[in-house]
C-alpha cells in the first residue's frame, strides 16, 4: 500500500468535518432518547458537529418548530403558520401538521398522507404552492408551470380526461404523455424520449369547473400523463380572506381513460383515500395552508431547547434546516430570529430537504431558494445558505427535461440562480449518501463498488457546474436508507469510515453521520429481507442503550485514532493499492492524513469477506524512493472482536469487544488485516 506523500489533496479540521445527524421520531421517542446516559454515550464517540435533519419536511407536513405561534386565519385557527420568533418556555419537541391540499400519493417519510387528487372526494383538493406564483416570483407564470403527473405503472390506452377543477384553476394548460424509454432507469435519455402533447391537449380558454375533453382521435399509449398549467385565473374560493387562496391552481379530482365514441367513459385512474391502492400521483409542489386539526402527533421533532442544551451541539455552530417546501419564508425568518434571540450558535442553514425526492423541478425550487434567502438574510446577513439536501442518487440527479432536453438538476438550478443574480445565496452543496437500497445479500460486492460509486457521483456534479469554490457536505450517510443486518455488523462500520474518508479525500468539507440515537432491528416491509437500522448502540425498546455496534467503534477509530479531535488542520493524501478482485474493484483501501502533532495516520479497510490479507505500508515522496512507514501503534476491529446473533427482532452480539490497541510495531514488518476488518496506523 502506497501513499503518495509528496502531495496533500486535500485539507478538514475534524471539528467541523466529522458530524453526526438527530432527526425526528416516533411519538414519546424523543423522552426516551434524550437521557443523560444516551447523550454521554453517544457523544463518546468523538462525532463533533450536528446537523438537524427535518422529517416534517419529507412528509409533506408544515413545520411547526416552535407550538407557540399563530395562523393567518386566527379566528378560524387555520391559513399559514408561523412560529413566535419570540423565546418564552423552552421548546422541548415540535411537530409536523398535515397538509389538507395534499397532491402526492406517497412520501419520503411516513406515508400516511395521500393525494387529495384521486381521492373519490370532490369536496377536498389539491393546490399548488402560491409562493411559485408571479405575485412572490415576480416572473410570469409561465416560467413556473405547475404539474400533476399521473403514473399508472404500466402503460395504458388513454384518449380523454376529465378535471374537476377547484378555485383557482388553470386557463390554460397542456396535457401530454411520455414517450421513449423509462425516465427512471440509468444513463442519459435517448433523443427520442420526451414529453408529446395530446393532438387535441392544448387547452387556451378553460372555464374551470367539471372540464372534459377529448385528447386524440385515436387512443395514445402510455404510462405517465402530465397536466401542464401556465396561466391561473387568480380567483379564490368565495369567502377567502388570504390572497394567498387565489395564488396557483387546484384541481378536486382528476379522471383519465378512454372515451367511447357514446360518450361512455372508462377511467383509469383508482379513486381511494388512502395512498396504497390510490394511482400513483405528483405535483409540482403543494400549497402549505393547514390548520390545528392537522396536527400529526405520530412524528414529532426534538425540541431547539432539547437538542442545544443536551450537550450534542459540543458548543459547536449546528447545521440547521428551515422547512421550505411546505412552509412560508415568515416561519422560516421567525425560526432564525428565535435561534438568534437565544444565543445559540447558527453558522450554516440547509434550505429545505430533498427537494428531488419531492419531484420538485430546480426552477421552482430556485424561486422559492430566492424568497427565503431574502428572508433570512434581512435578519442575519452572516447566515450561510446552502442545499438542497438531495436524496441519494448513484447515477447522478436529473430532473424531467426542459425544452432544451437539459435533465440536470443542479446545472439547472446554478443557471437560475446566475440568471437572476443570486449565486451569492448559495454558500454550500449538500446531499444524502446511502449507496444501497436492497441490503443483505451482496453485501461483499456492494463493498467494493461503493468507492467508485461515490467518485462517479461527485466527478458528474463537477462537470455540471456545481461550484468547487464552496464547502461540499454529506448531510446524512449510512449504508442505505432502509434497514438490514449489515447496517449492525462490520459492513456498516467499514462503509461508513469508508464514506467519509473517501469524501475527505475527493474535497468535501464534512460529512454526517446518521443513526447518532440508540435504536433496535426493524424489518422494513417489502424493502429488506434482514432486520437491522441505522444506528451506533443496539437499544431496547424504550431506546435504553443495551451494547454499542460496529459502527460506534468505527466512529471511535475514524475521529479519535485516525482523526486528532479538535479543530487542527489535517492534511488528507491519497493511497493506493494493489488487492484487487476479479472486476478491479479495491478489496483493501486506505486513506491518509497527516495531523496537526505532526503524526501520520492511515486507516485500513479490508473489505474481503473470506480471506485476511497483509500488506506492506509506505510512505511515497514527489521524488525519491518510497519509504517503510515509520514506527507506530495500531487500533484493529473486525470479527475477533464482533460477531452478530440473527433473530429478528431479537437480533444481538455473541461477541462484542473493543478494537484491539498495539504499541511500538516494526516498520519492516507487514501487516495483517483480518476479513472484513478496520485497521488504523499512527506514527508514534
Amino acid at each position: 500500500m502506497t501513499i503518495h506523500a509528496g502531495r496533500s489533496v486535500g485539507t478538514f479540521r475534524p471539528d467541523e468535518a466529522l458530524g453526526a445527524g438527530v432527526d425526528g421520531m416516533e411519538e414519546g421517542d424523543v423522552d426516551r432518547v434524550y437521557t443523560a446516559a444516551n447523550i454521554a454515550a453517544m457523544r463518546s464517540a468523538g462525532l463533533k458537529p450536528l446537523t438537524y435533519r427535518l422529517r416534517t419536511e419529507l412528509g409533506v407536513e408544515a413545520w411547526h418548530w416552535n407550538p407557540r405561534g399563530a395562523f393567518s386565519d386566527a379566528e378560524r385557527r387555520q391559513g399559514y403558520w408561523t412560529s413566535n420568533a419570540t423565546p418564552g418556555e423552552p421548546i422541548l419537541t415540535s411537530n409536523g401538521y398535515a397538509l389538507p391540499r395534499r397532491g402526492s400519493s406517497g412520501d419520503q417519510a411516513n406515508n400516511r398522507g395521500y393525494s387529495r387528487i384521486d381521492d373519490g372526494d370532490p369536496a377536498t383538493f389539491w393546490k399548488s404552492s402560491p409562493y411559485l406564483d408571479r405575485h412572490y416570483t415576480s416572473e410570469e407564470n409561465s416560467l413556473h408551470p405547475q404539474w400533476i403527473l399521473v403514473d399508472f405503472a404500466r402503460k395504458e390506452r388513454i384518449n380523454a380526461i376529465r378535471t374537476l377543477w377547484g378555485e383557482p384553476y388553470a386557463r390554460r394548460y397542456r396535457v401530454e404523455y411520455w414517450q421513449g424509454r423509462d425516465p427512471a432507469d440509468p444513463g442519459e435519455l435517448p433523443d427520442n424520449s420526451g414529453w408529446a402533447l395530446f393532438a387535441k391537449g392544448d387547452i387556451r380558454r378553460n372555464g374551470g369547473g367539471d372540464d372534459r375533453r377529448a385528447l386524440s382521435p385515436k387512443p395514445v399509449i402510455a404510462r405517465w400523463i402530465r397536466i401542464l398549467m401556465t396561466e391561473s385565473s387568480g380567483k379564490a374560493l368565495t369567502g377567502s380572506r388570504d390572497p394567498r387562496d387565489g395564488l396557483g391552481y387546484a384541481v378536486r379530482e382528476l379522471s383519465v381513460g378512454i372515451a367511447g365514441r357514446r360518450g361512455e367513459f372508462l377511467d383509469l385512474i383508482s379513486h381511494v383515500p388512502k395512498a396504497k391502492g390510490q394511482t400513483r400521483i405528483y405535483v409540482s409542489s403543494t400549497d402549505p395552508w393547514h390548520g390545528e386539526s392537522d396536527l400529526d402527533r405520530s412524528v414529532e421533532q426534538p425540541g431547539f431547547d432539547r437538542v442545544y442544551e443536551s450537550g450534542l451541539t459540543n458548543g459547536l455552530p449546528v447545521l440547521m434546516p428551515v422547512g421550505l417546501l411546505y412552509d412560508t419564508p415568515e416561519n422560516a425568518a421567525a425560526q432564525i430570529r428565535w435561534l438568534r434571540s437565544r444565543g445559540y450558535p447558527l453558522r450554516q442553514i440547509e434550505v429545505g430537504e430533498e427537494p428531488d425526492g419531492q419531484f420538485m423541478t430546480p426552477e421552482d425550487y430556485g424561486a422559492l431558494y430566492i424568497q427565503w434567502a431574502d428572508a433570512i438574510h434581512a435578519v442575519d446577513p452572516s447566515l450561510k445558505l446552502g442545499g438542497p439536501g438531495f436524496q441519494t442518487a448513484l447515477y447522478g440527479w436529473q430532473c424531467w427535461p426542459d425544452a432544451r432536453g437539459n435533465t440536470s438538476w443542479m446545472n439547472r438550478f446554478m443557471a437560475y440562480l446566475k440568471q437572476r443574480k443570486h449565486v451569492q445565496d448559495f454558500n454550500f452543496f449538500s446531499f444524502e449518501w446511502y449507496p444501497f437500497d436492497k441490503i443483505g445479500t451482496q453485501t461483499a460486492t456492494q463493498l467494493a463498488m461503493e468507492p467508485a460509486l461515490l467518485e462517479n457521483a461527485v466527478s458528474k456534479l463537477r462537470t455540471e457546474g456545481v461550484p468547487t469554490t464552496i464547502p461540499w457536505i454529506i448531510t446524512e450517510y449510512g449504508y442505505s436508507s432502509f434497514a438490514g443486518q449489515p447496517e449492525m455488523e462490520m459492513p456498516g462500520a467499514l462503509l461508513n469510515a469508508e464514506i467519509v474518508a473517501q469524501f475527505l479525500t475527493l474535497g468535501g468539507a464534512a460529512a454526517y453521520l446518521y443513526g447518532y440515537e440508540p435504536n433496535v432491528p426493524i424489518l422494513e416491509d417489502g424493502a429488506t429481507i434482514t432486520w437491522g437500522n441505522l444506528a451506533l448502540f443496539l437499544s431496547d425498546n424504550d431506546r435504553a442503550i443495551r451494547c454499542p455496534l460496529p459502527t460506534f467503534h468505527g466512529a471511535v477509530m475514524l475521529a479519535q485514532c485516525w482523526a486528532q479531535p479538535g479543530h487542527g488542520l489535517h492534511k488528507v493524501y491519497r493511497a493506493t493499492g494493489d488487492c484487487r478482485n476479479v472486476r478491479g474493484e479495491p478489496l483493501v483501501t486506505a486513506y491518509t492524513v497527516q495531523r496537526p502533532d505532526g503524526r501520520w495516520a492511515v486507516m485500513l479497510l479490508n473489505k474481503d469477506p473470506a480471506r485476511a490479507h497483509r500488506v506492506r505500508v509506505a510512505l511515497s515522496p514527489e521524488s525519491g524512493p518510497a519509504k517503510p512507514f515509520p514506527r507506530s501503534e495500531s487500533w484493529q476491529y473486525g470479527p475477533a472482536q464482533y460477531r452478530w446473533l440473527a433473530a429478528g427482532a431479537h437480533g444481538h452480539p455473541v461477541r462484542n469487544k473493543p478494537p484491539v490497541h498495539a504499541k511500538n510495531l516494526n516498520p519492516a514488518k507487514p501487516i495483517d488485516l483480518p476479513p472484513y476488518s478496520m485497521t488504523v496506523l499512527r506514527t508514534l
